[in-house]
């Protein structure tokens, strides 16, 4: 790639005058060696995964084999059907897609990690909803997702997208981020305000720490998907305001990378934490290795 940073992606754009989509197809293209089409085709045909996804996390069941997550984006649309949201439709229906994703991964379904498997439902929430809402074609979504790997690309690359190595921060803020920026993008936003909307998304994810309960990526993962999905739509509405990150947003990558260096292993992805270690989440795990036991 020839961007290593979000200035530089940025600059990079506008002096070819490009999207950050229409530019990362020609750089996969290029380091692959497959042509631009076929690079295209590829992530079209992981949208469909995506939009896949949502159905299936809205009309079946999505209980999780733990038993502890399911149906809950089900129960967003059921309310949404009977009340106004208070969020607003638009939030609360990218909020309830993002929950169905989310939850078709925790009962074993099949979805698109973005970037990682625990943050898989936040652009599909993103994106599919705002299809809907505004009628854009698929191939303006897949140039969103282009957009949206191009952010992933830079932030692996400089800090983490592993809540392993930097706590959730790493993962649910990265696809906040990711999502934040393609909405910018796809709404019409320069490369400049894309980047924008990544720093004020991810600042506002900073120091998260990944404590899933009884170590499985249900509780609290899938409604941080949830509360994700918002988040980038009003990091993407603040940068097409004009509302800019004070912060550069490279410096605000690199925080991130400086705060999950320093979080306590225990804060991790290792369940020795957080809500993983509260009473509940105590007895939680005990249920699930007394279960585990009596498996023949």
């Amino acid at each position: 790639m020839r961007f290593r940073t979000l200035k530089q992606l940025a600059a990079l754009c506008e002096q070819e005058g490009l999207s950050i989509g229409k530019l990362m197809v020609e750089e996969q293209a290029k380091e692959s060696g497959r042509t631009p089409e076929q690079e295209f085709s590829k992530m079209k045909s992981y949208y469909e995964v995506m939009k896949e996804a949502v159905r299936k996390g809205l009309t079946e069941d999505t209980t999780s084999r733990s038993g502890l997550t399911g149906r809950d984006a089900q129960r967003v649309m059921s309310f949404m059907n009977d009340h106004e949201a208070s969020a607003g439709k638009e939030a609360g229906l990218a909020m309830a897609y993002a929950l169905a994703v989310s939850e078709v991964n925790a009962s074993m379904g099949r979805i698109i990690a973005t970037p990682t498997a625990g943050s898989c439902g936040i652009i599909p929430g993103v994106f599919v909803s705002s299809q809907e809402r505004f009628g854009w074609s698929d191939d303006h979504m897949v140039e969103g997702l282009f957009c949206a790997g191009a952010i992933g690309y830079i932030i692996a690359n400089n800090s983490f997208v592993s809540g392993a190595e930097g706590g959730c921060q790493a993962e649910v803020g990265s696809a906040i981020g990711m999502a934040a920026g393609a909405m910018t993008e796809l709404r019409g936003g320069s490369p400049s305000q894309a980047v924008h909307a990544v720093g004020l998304a991810l600042k506002n994810t900073l120091g998260l720490i990944c404590d899933p309960v009884g170590g499985l990526v249900e509780i609290p993962c899938i409604v941080r998907n949830g509360f994700g999905a918002v988040n980038a739509l009003a990091a993407a509405d603040m940068a097409l305001a004009g509302v800019r990150s004070v912060i550069p947003s490279d410096e605000v990558v690199s925080v991130m990378y400086e705060v999950g260096s320093a979080m306590p292993e225990k804060h991790r992805e290792t369940a020795k934490g957080g809500l993983a270690q509260t009473p509940t989440g105590k007895q939680i795990m005990s249920e699930l290795n007394l279960r585990r036991r009596k498996k023949p």
